[in-house]
């Protein structure tokens, strides 16, 4: 895994320079199997296939109190937004801290992303287009 590329896709996540699923093959690419936003810390943690982490910094003015609850519904409008009305990350950011997400995976085989509460809630959204039959 190159840490430099994977930090420039970090950054270009938050300040919304490249379309999302342009930053996705570029990870992809990079050897990146799945990564943590982490809300709390800050941070973004990238894992790689063959074991290597590369760590970049979450850097967004202004971000919210993660709330106590997890509000499955306010954190799914902010994916919508986000999907079809092209949201900004930094948006979806203060979204998804008022729904009370403290991170989540983003595991681009699986191609789904797990969020979770404060309290161990979790909630898993399949990439569009990604969901098997049957679920």
């Amino acid at each position: 895994m190159n840490a430099t590329h994977i930090q420039q896709m970090a950054a270009a996540t938050i300040s919304g320079d490249l379309p999302f699923p342009q930053i996705v093959g570029n990870l992809i690419n990079e050897g990146v199997e799945y990564y943590l936003v982490d809300y709390v810390r800050r941070q973004f943690t990238f894992y790689g296939l063959q074991g290597g982490v590369v760590v970049a910094p979450l850097t967004i003015d202004a971000l919210p109190i993660i709330a106590s609850e997890l509000d499955v519904s306010a954190l799914k409008a902010a994916i919508i937004d986000s999907q079809q009305h092209e949201q900004k990350f930094p948006r979806f950011s203060v979204r998804a801290m008022e729904a009370g997400v403290q991170g989540y995976y983003v595991f681009l085989r699986g191609q789904r992303v797990t969020y979770f509460g404060r309290k161990g809630d979790q909630h898993t959204e399949w990439f569009p287009g990604a969901q098997p039959t049957g679920e």
